[in-house]
Parts: C-alpha cells; sequence; structure tokens
C-alpha cells in the first residue's frame, strides 16, 4: 500500500520546488526537497559534491535517503532531484514513498526558466541547449515510466497545478 506521500518528479526548472511548497500548505503537508536534504546531510552543496566527489558521488547519496524515506516518511510532498529517477532502484523507492507525479514541461519552458539559473551542475557553462536539450530527451521516457500520474504543466498556473494533483493523489491526500 501506498503511503501518504505525494513525489515529484521532473527535468530542472519544472517547478518542483515551487509547486511542492505550495501544494505542501494547500493540504498541510510537510514539504522536503531532496537535493536541499542531501545538502544538509553532507554539510556542502550539490555543485561542490559534483566537483568534488563527482556525480555517480552524489547519485548514492540521493539512493541513500530514498532508502530511508522508503521507511519513515508520512505525510509529505517531497520534490526530487532531476535525474533521481533514472536509477531503477529509485524509481522503485519514490513509487514505495508515495504517488508519483511527473510535471511535465517543454524543454524551451525550462531553458528560459534556467536562463539566469548558476546553481545547477549540469546546466552550467556554455551552450546550455546543446547540453540539456539531449539530456531531457533521454529522461523523457523514464519519467513517464516512473510516474503513477503525468501532468502537462504548460500554460498553467501553480494554483491549476496544484488543483490537479489534489484531484489525481484524492485517495492518497485524505486523512
Amino acid at each position: 500500500m501506498k503511503k501518504n506521500n505525494i513525489v515529484l518528479i521532473g527535468f530542472m526548472g519544472c517547478g518542483k520546488s515551487t509547486v511542492g511548497k505550495k501544494l505542501a500548505g494547500a493540504l498541510g503537508y510537510a514539504f522536503s526537497d531532496t537535493d536541499a536534504m542531501i545538502e544538509e546531510a553532507y554539510g556542502t552543496t550539490i555543485s561542490a559534491m559534483f566537483a568534488e566527489k563527482g556525480e555517480e558521488y552524489f547519485r548514492n547519496a540521493e539512493t541513500e535517503l530514498l532508502r530511508k524515506l522508503s521507511k519513515d516518511a508520512e505525510g509529505l510532498i517531497l520534490a526530487t532531484g532531476g535525474g533521481m529517477p533514472m536509477r531503477e532502484e529509485n524509481a522503485a523507492l519514490l513509487r514505495e514513498i508515495g504517488t508519483v507525479v511527473f510535471l511535465e514541461t517543454k524543454i524551451e519552458t525550462i531553458l528560459e526558466r534556467l536562463q539566469n539559473d548558476t546553481g545547477r551542475p549540469l546546466a552550467d557553462g556554455e551552450d546550455r541547449e546543446k547540453r540539456l536539450r539531449p539530456l531531457f530527451e533521454k529522461r523523457l521516457p523514464v519519467y513517464r515510466t516512473a510516474a503513477d500520474y503525468i501532468l502537462d504543466t504548460e500554460g498553467k498556473s501553480f494554483y491549476a497545478i496544484i488543483e490537479e494533483i489534489k484531484t489525481v493523489t484524492d485517495g492518497v491526500t485524505k486523512k
């Protein structure tokens, strides 16, 4: 049986953290962001982890966090890192944690949102679109497979997105 949690997945810049915070407020749930949880646990930033220890080290930290959350998370809205569902084990753990909602957003919208963002290791540097588009296309089918619900966010207000999530997760969110 699924736990009473909602897990938001999707590519960087799709709105997981912003939607998650607003959704948590609307439902009276706690909100957590896996990247922030890892930064706190390891006492460093994601960017520094990538630079000093490499992506694999960071991905292992994500899996370790999900194992813990799968045991004790309850009444939680969880925003995940964009690459988290790429490991099969992580995708399975996300489904154990709660109802998984994919916030599907077009790459053009994401590139626009990330235009002035410098805190994302995989997006930093020159020719952002050339690097992100193939990554986006690789992750898209994994997000779709990992999700219990796919929510197209294009042209929708935060209020509309939150209402749609509340509707599709109604059985989960009733206490």
